[in-house]
């Protein structure tokens, strides 16, 4: 048998193209900003399909929000994973955003944070104002802990002063910690020019640096309750949850308030 010669495939026009296009594009407005946001942090992140799939356009923050505050933020390390900073940065909850984020930089003398240095540049794309955190441990030397943070963190205008997360004690007696914490906090304000935030808990606060830190500001965490038990002191953040869900980040997310203005907090900034 002789073979049929094939039918030649009819070409679209570039002006059918055109039109096409324009008709997805008028069907994704009218659909809502909220779709047009996630095509546009899809290809900003350049995350693959089933990874943009994993975030979702939340409502709410999954944990109630203590009333009275302004100002809003969240600290992460890497057990975040990759985070889509730009649905972050996008995230409004009745008029509620993420104004600041604390990254976890550097952990004792070697440690460093694997997200820190992406999350670190993604921060200053957004505009999100961004600090950075060292988890002290009082059990290794001080000054090479300070050592290991300036080695990471390079700090620019706008940003943050350091922090010092201090939470347990490695054993070690107050006179320990409160030499090395001090030694730390030296060392870094020597290097930045900037009084470094403390973070941690009542508890720890109170048995550990209330005779030797009022001076610096503080960050306190104490989850689930109206307000840090802080009587004596002030207090500049208050970590009030582990368990909020953000837009753009897998799992759960501490959730912080920062207790003044939006102008207050960036005139805490370096300048």
């Amino acid at each position: 048998m002789i073979p049929k010669p094939r039918k030649k495939r009819r070409k679209i026009a570039p002006v059918k193209i055109y039109l096409i296009a324009g008709i997805i594009v008028v069907i994704a407005i009218a659909a809502g900003p909220a779709l047009v946001r996630n095509v546009v942090a899809f290809y900003r992140s350049g995350f693959s399909l089933s990874e943009a799939e994993q975030y979702h356009n939340l409502k709410n923050f999954g944990v109630p929000i203590p009333g009275g505050y302004k100002v809003h933020g969240i600290d992460v390390s890497h057990h975040q994973g990759r985070i889509d900073w730009v649905e972050v940065d996008t995230m409004n909850v009745n008029g509620i955003t993420i104004d600041f984020v604390f990254l976890k930089a550097t952990e004792g003398i070697t440690r460093q944070d694997l997200q820190f240095k992406r999350n670190w540049k993604k921060m200053k794309e957004t505009g999100i104002i961004r600090g950075a955190y060292h988890f002290f441990h009082p059990s290794r030397d001080a000054a090479k802990q300070a050592e290991n943070f300036i080695r990471q963190v390079k700090l620019e205008s706008g940003d943050l002063p350091p922090v010092l997360d201090i939470e347990k004690s490695n054993r070690r007696s107050k006179e320990e910690i409160v030499e090395g914490a001090l030694e730390w906090c030296r060392l870094i304000e020597e290097h930045y020019g900037v009084k470094p935030i403390i973070y941690t808990s009542p508890g720890f606060y109170d048995k550990y640096l209330a005779d030797d830190f009022e001076d610096y500001p503080l960050w306190i965490a104490h989850y689930y309750k109206d307000l840090p038990r802080m009587h004596h002191r002030k207090w500049q953040f208050w970590q009030h949850t582990d368990k909020a869900k953000i837009n753009g980040v897998k799992g759960l997310v501490d959730l912080n308030v920062y207790n003044g203005s939006l102008s207050k907090l960036q005139r805490m900034c370096i300048e």
